[in-house]
Formats: C-alpha cells, sequence, structure tokens
C-alpha cells in the first residue's frame, strides 16, 4: 500500500487559481504553509497519482532513507493544485506537469514555479474504442482533445502530424481548432478537462489523452493508441519543480539526484513497458 495523502480535486472553480487559496486547508492551518521554507522538516511534493506519485513512492520506500531524505507524497486529480500549493508553500515542490505548460501557467497566473529537473515523458496519444486506425476514422467524426491551452495545441500537433489536420503557419503551444487550415475528415473536435478525456471514449469517436491519465484509465499507450507522439526531441518532458528560489533546499537537490538514477530509470522502464519514458 502506498504510504501517501491522497487528495481528489475536481475541476477547480476560478476562486481555486487565487494564490492565497492552500491546496489543502488543514495543511495550511497546522502551519504546512511554510513547507517551502522549513528544510528541517520532511519534503512534501505534489504529484498526479500515475506515474508521478509512483515514482516519487518508489524513491521513497526504496531510496530516500539512504539518502538521509524525509519525502511526503500528496496526490492531485488536477493540473492547477499542485502549482498553486507550491506557490504559497502548501507543498515544497510538484512533480507533475512540462514546461510549454508551466511556461503558459506561470504567465496567466502571476506564479514563480520554475524547473529542477526533468525525469520522464508520457507520449500523448489518439485512442478511439470504435476505430482500430487514423485511417479508418469516419468523415465527421468527432475527436475529444484537452481543453487547457498547452495540452489543446499539442494534441492538434499530434493529430497534424498524422495528416488528419494541418495547422495555421506558426501555431504554436496556444493553438486552438481555430488554427485548423485543412481538415480533409471534417473533424468535430469536443473539448473536455484533460482528466476527463479517457470517460469520454465510449461517447466520442476518438480522445486525445494525457499519458498520465491513459495509464489510470488503464490504457497502454505504447499498444492502445493510434498514433503516438514521438520521444524524439520532445519538449514535453515531466520535471520536478519548485518555487523560485528554492532550487538550492538540499532536500530538493537530494530528490532531483534520487528522481534521475540508475534505480528510477529501470523502475519506469521495468514499470511502464514504454508508456512513460525516461528522460535521462
Amino acid at each position: 500500500m502506498r504510504n501517501t495523502a491522497k487528495i481528489t480535486t475536481a475541476v477547480l472553480a476560478a476562486g481555486a487559481l487565487t494564490l492565497g487559496l492552500g491546496a489543502c486547508g488543514s495543511d495550511k492551518d497546522s502551519g504546512s504553509g511554510s513547507a517551502a521554507a522549513d528544510t528541517s522538516g520532511p519534503l512534501v511534493v505534489a504529484a498526479s497519482p500515475v506515474p508521478h506519485a509512483e515514482i516519487l513512492t518508489f524513491v521513497k520506500d526504496n531510496l530516500a532513507k539512504d539518502a538521509g531524505l524525509d519525502l511526503e507524497v500528496k496526490e492531485f486529480t488536477d493540473y492547477v493544485t499542485p502549482n498553486t500549493a507550491t506557490e504559497d508553500g502548501s507543498v515544497g515542490a510538484n512533480y507533475f506537469q512540462n514546461q510549454p505548460y508551466l511556461d503558459d501557467f506561470n504567465k496567466k497566473n502571476g506564479t514563480h514555479v520554475v524547473p529542477v529537473v526533468t525525469v520522464h515523458l508520457e507520449p500523448l496519444g489518439l485512442y478511439s474504442h470504435k476505430f482500430k486506425s487514423v485511417e479508418a476514422l469516419k468523415n465527421g467524426a468527432t475527436v475529444a482533445v484537452p481543453n487547457d491551452t498547452v495540452n489543446e495545441a499539442r494534441a492538434l500537433k499530434l493529430l497534424a502530424a498524422n495528416g488528419l489536420i494541418t495547422l495555421k503557419d506558426g501555431a504554436g503551444n496556444s493553438a486552438t481548432p481555430a488554427d485548423i487550415s485543412e481538415n480533409p475528415k471534417n473533424l468535430k473536435f469536443k473539448e473536455l478537462e484533460a482528466a476527463q478525456t479517457p470517460r469520454s471514449l465510449d461517447d466520442v469517436d476518438a480522445a486525445v489523452i494525457n499519458g498520465n491519465y491513459a495509464i489510470e484509465a488503464d490504457l497502454k499507450p505504447s499498444k492502445d493508441a493510434l498514433v503516438l507522439e514521438s520521444a524524439t526531441d520532445n519538449p514535453y518532458g515531466n520535471f520536478l519543480a519548485v518555487k523560485e528560489g528554492n532550487e538550492d533546499d538540499p532536500r530538493v537537490k537530494k530528490l532531483a539526484k534520487l528522481l534521475t538514477s540508475p534505480e528510477v530509470k529501470k523502475f519506469i522502464e521495468d514499470k511502464y513497458a514504454g508508456s512513460v519514458i525516461a528522460s535521462f
């Protein structure tokens, strides 16, 4: 059994973006809002359940003690709270995101979260319960895509790379369906919160799903995806992150070293069999 404090978070209301709101009221009330500054206590890390919390739990159970690291893992099911909690000090670090997403989040929310070390890549994939190949997708098919800025653009780039659509010149990390210049199959797009995309598979013709949510839904990206992102020169590696100024926290340095150790690389390779790829 994993020794983690599990926090179930739904899609947050706009008020949850207020930086004064902690990830967990009881944590803030008990004084853990200073977790990032108090280097004498455990390092509390916010993480998505799969694979991030699983990787951290492997470190906690197998490597942390010998390295002199007291590690606590807190699970979150959304892509907002880990950053706001890191910003306000409710947690000391987080592990769930990539650079384009963090850049967009910091810009929109005035946060100051920075990467420490890149650990792995979760290839984004296109999945379907109704079709066995991208060629078989029917004219007018509905495709679910994540609705956050960076992952929606990433999803559209995946579709474009596989000939389903063409994006306008200059469409970057904020691309939306409005940036599609050619759509030969007349695909329709259903924009959903990223965590909801696996659950949409019975209601849509296909869905572009983030790797962590695919794995949580018992999909095997390396086998089940109709198409999958290439790992070559991929900018979407997931990293350990902290609030700016906490990069030299000795606990963070210990964790960064452990997360990029041969033991963690072997764990990723053995457990995820190509559905998660070590980036070091």
